[in-house]
């Protein structure tokens, strides 16, 4: 589970047209439009202030080491929330104090409360941080001061817009704020930042759609692929089987975002069989119970076969093989030959031996909460969880990446711990000993 989010996170960090560039460009494309022009810094390309900027790249830890960043979205590291932000040497003398020194002082107004704080330094120490309206330090009340010196100032502009820039003449400051835990540990998985809604409440409204289809597909797999294979293996070689073979393999070969193209044009728009897009119709919610159920069956038809046919070809030709095997066994042979008939010999011990395989895969099911294809999806225009994922990997909205990320990877291996309890229920032979 480390190894995937920390492997993505790397990813979606370093790679070229991340989030914030991204974000950006966007802006910058608009400022460009309404006629707006800079320079002398990226930043303004974009039409926002470098406080703006900062607080963006605060929101997603881009000011923060890659490994950092990835400890407070995990949840283990606390975040810096509430900042409030001071120059030092930046405010006249008569704003601090005639008796203090403005190189050394800085005043701060606390996000939230909106209380001045006036912050003392000695070099690169906080010397105090009191409320300016009376004498009690900020810091005993929860509040974290620390200084960030002119040094820093720099490289985090240079990080930003590159070696090339020149940046400017910046003052030390001081930055107040509060520590708080809040990631995957603790449910938040954050909000999107294309559409600034929960990235929870995003994967949750998926939830229904991906379920549906998830668990219609593994039915149907399970209740048609195993009979099939079983009479495949019964009757090898024959016309039945040469030509469910060859139909399986015709589907097989035939990627389903392809499938659906063509099922959409022909059996959807030109002889208007079957819907084009969505679930349900739009006036759905206007409809009885069994019209209901008609239109969402109208709606399922095209999406689900093409969300069948990769699957058919892998659970029959397994289901046949492992059959074949066991029927070629000794144990089968002298089961016959101790007077036991074909017909128990097969279903008695050979079937069930060869249902030990599929049995032991029974915990992939799980994965059906967050299953689906992003192609067929995006084909038929199907708000599921494949659909989310992939808008997200184009828009490069990290928050949901990751949050989508965590939940396919945490269901999946929980699905090979259920697979492995299940294979030492159904096959006596393996045994889990310390």
């Amino acid at each position: 589970m480390i190894g995937i989010t920390l492997l993505v996170f790397a990813i979606t960090r370093f790679a070229p047209g991340g989030p914030m560039e991204r974000m950006l460009q966007q802006m910058s494309l608009g400022a460009d439009q309404g006629g707006k022009a800079s320079s002398t810094q990226k930043n303004n390309q974009a039409g926002l202030s470098e406080d703006q900027i900062e607080a963006l790249e605060e929101q997603y830890g881009m000011d923060k080491p890659m490994l950092v960043a990835y400890c407070q979205w995990l949840g283990i590291f606390p975040r810096e929330a509430n900042r409030s932000k001071a120059e030092f040497g930046a405010r006249e003398a008569d704003t601090i104090g005639d008796d203090l020194d403005p190189e050394t002082t800085a005043n701060a107004v606390l996000r939230g409360s909106g209380r001045a704080v006036r912050v003392v330094r000695n070099g690169a120490e906080i010397v105090s941080a009191k409320y300016v309206d009376g004498g009690n330090d900020v810091r005993d009340e929860g509040w974290k001061v620390r200084f960030e010196s002119a040094a820093e100032r720099k490289d985090r502009f240079i990080t930003r817009n590159g070696n090339d820039s020149k940046p400017p003449n910046y003052s030390p400051r001081a930055i107040v704020y509060r520590q708080q835990f809040s990631g995957l540990l603790q449910g938040n998985l954050g909000n999107s930042m294309v559409y600034q809604d929960s990235v929870w409440e995003m994967i949750i409204s998926r939830v229904p759609v991906a379920t549906y289809f998830g668990i219609l597909t593994a039915l149907i797999t399970y209740l048609i692929c195993i009979p099939l294979g079983i009479i495949k293996a019964l009757r090898h070689r024959s016309w039945f089987d040469s030509a469910s073979s060859i139909l399986i393999f015709i589907g097989y070969s035939v990627p389903g975002f392809a499938l659906g193209a063509i099922l959409l044009v022909h059996l959807g728009a030109r002889l208007g069989w079957f819907p084009l897009f969505g679930v349900t119709s739009p006036d759905f919610n206007s409809m009885d119970f069994g019209e209901k159920i008609l239109d969402l069956a109208h709606h399922t038809v095209l999406p689900l076969i093409c969300y069948l046919v990769g699957s058919f070809a892998m659970m029959t030709m397994m289901t046949k093989n492992n059959l074949m095997d066991h029927l070629a066994s000794d144990y089968v042979r002298t089961a016959v030959a101790k007077g036991a008939s074909y017909r128990r010999a097969v279903v008695g011990h050979a079937l069930r031996n060869s249902m030990i395989p599929l049995a032991a895969g029974i915990g992939g099911l799980i994965s059906v909460f967050m299953g689906g294809s992003m192609l067929v999806e995006r084909v038929f225009d199907i708000q599921g969880f494949g659909l989310l994922q992939y808008q997200a990997v184009i828009e490069r909205d990290v928050p949901v990446i990751m949050g989508t990320l965590v939940i396919g990877a945490f269901l999946m291996l929980i699905g090979q711990i259920l697979s492995d309890i299940a294979l030492a229920i159904v096959d006596p032979r393996v045994k889990y000993d310390s």
